[in-house]
């Protein structure tokens, strides 16, 4: 069996720049990725405004963008999941076992990402990008002087509603429940908010539009009225799910995140985490990047030390 130096499993923005980097190391590397067309989350973004350099390329095209970097510099891919990780210590081969084959490597990156949760509702896929969006610092400043509504009640969905009332000419905070499960000071914070309305006790039922986002189906869970907002936009922030599940009882987490710092090294020496499966505080396409190139260095003493 052919044991690569590294084996990055993952190929969204961190996986790719990973291999980047890997290549310009002059690694033997294999990328592993689930799907076959590399870029990750960012695939389903309409457009990105907030990478630098390249304002308002759409998602589709940055991933396409990262993954002709890596194939010029001659990165290779494998097409398999990966269901679990063998690890027999500081210095020895990892063993990758994916449900087609198995493969050993001296060190590991983890850059499975992570998905948003979805409200699964009708309208929501479907209007994915077009007025339906989980992140507002990416999308919100597409929504200047409109209406948008926020679906969730944590500490995320608080502080989007914040970001977005800077701009939005209305905001809606759509919660299941009568009270917000967000920090005290960030309510504070939502409740000084003029243009934000609290709409407690209800829940998202349908989005409506047919190209754009028009409107919102909500129910009040304890009366059962339903009504309609007319708005442009949705964000949903009910939460986020790490992608590290073949990784449990391997590496040291927090709520399913991988704990790593900054040079994304985990509990076990040879394996590394980056992008958004890494424990963080600002998951974005450029702090992903950032990772896959930490990580690399990373693995580069690592693999000199042994």
């Amino acid at each position: 069996m052919n044991i690569y130096d590294l084996i990055i499993i993952g190929s969204g923005p961190a996986g790719l720049a990973a291999a980047i980097y890997a290549q310009r190391a002059k690694l033997n590397t294999l990328v592993i990725e689930k799907a076959m067309v590399s870029g990750g989350q960012v695939l389903n973004t309409y457009e990105v405004d907030n990478y630098p350099g390249l304002p308002g390329i759409g998602g589709y095209d940055l991933g396409m963008k990262f993954r002709e970097h890596a194939d010029k510099l001659g990165a290779v891919f494998a097409e398999d999941e990966v269901v679990r990780i063998e690890d027999e210590g500081e210095g020895s081969a990892k063993r990758v076992i994916g449900q087609d084959k198995t493969y050993e490597a001296r060190a590991l990156i983890l850059a499975t990402g992570a998905h948003h949760r979805l409200l699964g509702v009708p309208g929501e896929q479907e209007l994915s990008g077009a007025g339906v969006s989980y992140c507002a610092t990416c999308d919100g400043a597409f929504f200047r002087n409109k209406v948008t509504a926020v679906v969730g009640g944590g500490d995320v969905a608080v502080e989007d509603a914040i970001f977005l009332a800077r701009m939005c000419s209305k905001v809606y905070v759509i919660h299941r429940r009568d009270q917000l499960r967000a920090a005290r000071s960030l309510q504070e914070k939502l409740f000084s908010l003029d243009n934000v309305e609290m709409i407690w006790d209800s829940v998202a039922e349908e989005i409506c539009g047919e190209e754009q986002v028009n409107g919102l189906k909500i129910a009040n869970v304890k009366t059962g009225e339903k009504k309609t907002l007319s708005l442009q936009g949705v964000f949903i922030a009910v939460g986020i799910t790490p992608e590290s599940q073949a990784f449990e009882g391997l590496v040291d987490m927090e709520q399913g995140y991988i704990k790593a710092g900054e040079d994304c090294a985990t509990s076990v020496p040879g394996i590394f985490a980056a992008g958004d499966v890494r424990k963080k505080n600002l998951r974005q396409i450029i702090t992903a990047a950032a990772d896959g190139a930490n990580a690399v260095t990373s693995v580069e003493h690592y693999l000199m030390k042994h």
